[in-house]
């Protein structure tokens, strides 16, 4: 006889009223899929990288973003590329520069990742 798994109940126990109450406050499939996208932005260390520095300068230069991160400029514009794909960065082009920074969204869930890799408030960007 096999061992029951550990991963699911040996019985349906399910509690209806709770179960349903929980059901209809969840977001719907519309709402969450753009929010698990920007999720996985975040999901590659150089991308969490990036964006952690990109959360500390307020905006940066890609060859900046490069020497702060130690990565190349390519791997670092195509890192920039799937974050502002992700809805997570935005850029703007100055002079013969392009300049990235965190969206709203993109600050937020890198502060939430920070926090809660470190379990202390992430320091605030540095004002000149």
């Amino acid at each position: 006889m096999a061992e029951p798994s550990i991963d699911q109940c040996e019985l349906l126990c399910l509690d209806l009223p709770h179960a349903e109450q929980i059901r209809a406050g969840l977001p719907s499939f519309d709402e969450v899929e753009p929010l698990a996208a920007a999720a996985r932005g975040l999901s590659d260390p150089t991308r969490l990288t990036i964006a952690s520095a990109l959360h500390r300068g307020d905006e940066l230069c890609v060859c900046d973003v490069a020497w702060v991160v130690g990565q190349s400029q390519n791997l670092v514009s195509h890192h920039l590329r799937q974050l502002k794909i992700a809805g997570l960065v935005e850029s703007r082009r100055q002079a013969r520069m392009v300049m990235y920074r965190l969206t709203d969204r993109g600050r937020s869930l890198t502060e939430s990742v920070l926090q809660q890799a470190s379990h202390r408030p992430v320091p605030a960007r540095d004002h000149v």
